[in-house]
């Protein structure tokens, strides 16, 4: 894999990453209605203890993930992304592995999320369901609603 990063923790203001996440936020609005769209913008990406990581490739980045904690040992997988091109290469894996490992060493006992409920959304659910994440009720900060599907792994405080 040409002289990619490990997963790094970068501040999501970084111009590294900035066009990564915009490409992020944008697929989310083409995708979903306006009030359904849940990804975060990079001010709010490094606001309440959110921790964002990237993996870059030279100066850019084409893969990233962020923790965000609720409290009560639990904590949000925020805005996962891997650039198009850069599909199939395993960097989900090593990202969701990385976030995990983050929410383990934090001392969370579950990690949570949501994505969308709609077809465009099913690989995303699919990748989830692989690494174990079983469907779940609205956590915290969240209402019920058709275009979301919410998501939990309970961590294991051993692997």
């Amino acid at each position: 894999m040409d002289a990619l990063s490990d997963v790094v923790g970068i501040a999501p203001t970084d111009p590294r990453v900035l066009p990564l996440i915009e490409t992020h936020l944008t697929l989310m609005h083409a995708t979903s209605p306006r009030e359904s769209v849940h990804a975060l913008p990079p001010e709010l990406l490094s606001a309440g203890g959110v921790r964002f990581f990237a993996i870059l490739q030279e100066d850019a980045a084409i893969a990233m993930g962020a923790l965000k904690p609720l409290g009560n040992g639990q904590g949000e997988i925020k805005s996962m992304h891997v650039r198009e091109a850069h599909r199939g290469r395993g960097l989900a894996d090593r990202m969701l592995a990385h976030l995990i490992a983050e929410a383990r060493a934090a001392g969370m006992t579950e990690v949570l999320l949501e994505t969308g409920s709609r077809p465009a959304f099913a690989p995303a659910r699919a990748f989830y369901a692989r690494h174990g994440f079983t469907e779940c009720p609205p956590y915290v900060g969240y209402a019920a609603d058709v275009e979301s599907t919410f998501m939990r792994l309970p961590l294991d405080r051993t692997a």
